[in-house]
């Protein structure tokens, strides 16, 4: 009989203390409530980052495809100053012809006039020409000058995307270590930089 009573006195014990831990894992678990949230949160933030990494990629590759036409534009900018300056040598070349033709005594003056006629002629086209051919270089130039202001323009949204990239980082960073230690203090920290480094991504977008 003592044996008996000894059984149902160890079993309720036991079931006092299986009831005793089911209400402290209740109270913890109503305590650390708030880590589910701070869990999804780090879900979110790395979508975030996700598409921060992705545009800094893209803003990349723009300064590298205008680098290349601003090079590309400079190349043929260049070939066209050298074609104007052969144009130019030509030019100079008939302007110092028609000026001995001028100088030069006892020619005839039909032969004279018609020689100096066809000079100028050559002069006038040459001088169309080297207009012409400057502005062709002149636009290219501005070409080369758009295409780098468009890489410095990349460049500098490049640099602001990889700046929030590197806070969005950290703040998951801040995150997971809240998890781990279950300090709410953290979180806080977290949801701040995460907020500092979608407004950096919202200023590239619109600068």
């Amino acid at each position: 009989m003592d044996t008996l009573q000894t059984e149902l006195n160890d079993l309720k014990n036991f079931i006092a203390d299986l009831k005793a831990d089911r209400e402290a894992q209740k109270v913890k678990e109503k305590r650390e409530a708030w880590t589910k949230y701070t869990s999804l949160s780090i879900v979110f933030i790395a979508v975030l980052a996700a598409v921060a990494t992705q545009w800094a990629g893209k803003y990349s590759s723009r300064v590298l495809v205008s680098l290349n036409d601003a090079t590309f534009e400079q190349g043929k900018a260049s070939d066209e100053w050298s074609y104007y300056q052969a144009k130019s040598i030509k030019q100079n070349l008939y302007e110092l012809a028609r000026d001995q033709v001028s100088k030069t005594d006892g020619m005839p003056d039909s032969t004279t006039g018609k020689q100096l006629e066809a000079f100028n002629a050559k002069i006038t086209k040459y001088e169309h020409e080297k207009n012409q051919i400057q502005a062709d270089a002149n636009k290219l130039e501005r070409q080369r000058d758009d295409a780098r202001q468009a890489a410095v323009t990349a460049s500098q949204r490049g640099s602001g995307m990889g700046l929030a990239v590197s806070i969005f980082q950290i703040s998951i960073a801040m995150g997971s270590i809240c998890l781990v230690v279950k300090k709410k203090p953290l979180w806080y920290l977290s949801l701040l930089l995460a907020v500092i480094a979608a407004s950096e991504m919202v200023r590239v977008w619109a600068s």
